[in-house]
């Protein structure tokens, strides 16, 4: 199994998820957060083409994880997998795409791809992340949630690769420009990460199997790649565990397991 970041921020995000050999292992696109000339390109640039996917993860309705899903899905044929609050939230169930309705803790099979979904408490919809698993290795993925809650160590407790949204450092979101309304909801418990808290997800996490962490979802004008290593190097120490940072221009390039 190995992945890549098409781009991580609040301007969109897509991670690409392939597992399995062979001239066609299975692929699929988690978000879907850019026009769909801006994922084609970025597709491109990790050498892939949009018609070698199997299928598009919608995490939650927001403008920067659905961009252009439903007219993507269309134009290349490719089933969306999402919840039905999600679906309903960006009228999905009308749009003309294959739908199929993901529910928290029921694993679906994508090809030679394991996919675990699971809630978390984030203001959207019906909004869910993911487990991925090739049946030798597991990758989970975590952005765009308020608060750990006991489930979420649970479902990333022994992943060999984890996602995990580093949104925001509290002093610089303290001393933006945001409004008072803005700050609250994204320090909020159904906002997003701060670096505090997502290390403290990380160590609560069994990181027994952890090779790789990518921290994801950075804020641009609330947070800094400096100050997220910092926090994610202030748990793992001197362990063997990578840590990577996923940008919002670039992503991240293709990480193997």
């Amino acid at each position: 199994m190995r992945f890549a970041s098409l781009g991580s921020g609040s301007e969109g995000n897509a991670l690409v998820v392939e597992a399995g050999g062979g001239a066609r292992p299975t692929r699929v696109l988690l978000d879907c957060g850019f026009s769909a000339k801006e994922v084609e390109r970025r597709l491109v640039r990790a050498g892939l083409a949009a018609d070698t996917l199997h299928a598009i993860l919608i995490t939650h309705e927001h403008s920067d994880h659905i961009g252009s899903a439903l007219t993507f899905a269309r134009r290349w044929s490719i089933p969306l997998y999402t919840s039905w609050g999600t679906a309903q939230a960006v009228g999905a169930d009308t749009a003309g795409v294959e739908l199929h309705v993901l529910w928290s803790d029921e694993a679906v099979e994508i090809g030679a791809m394991g996919v675990l979904p699971y809630t978390v408490p984030h203001d959207a919809r019906e909004p869910l992340q993911f487990v991925f698993n090739d049946g030798a290795s597991r990758l989970g993925v975590l952005t765009d949630v308020g608060e750990s809650t006991p489930h979420i160590g649970a479902v990333l407790g022994g992943c060999d690769a984890l996602v995990l949204e580093c949104n925001h450092d509290v002093a610089l979101l303290a001393a933006s420009r945001y409004p008072p309304s803005l700050k609250a909801r994204i320090g909020g418990s159904h906002g997003h990460l701060n670096n505090e808290a997502a290390a403290g997800i990380l160590a609560g996490l069994d990181r027994s199997k952890l090779r790789y962490l990518v921290a994801a979802h950075l804020s641009q004008q609330n947070n800094t790649p400096e100050l997220a290593r910092a926090a994610m190097d202030g748990v793992l120490g001197n362990s063997v565990t990578e840590i990577g940072v996923a940008s919002q221009d670039e992503g991240f390039d293709w990480v193997a397991l």
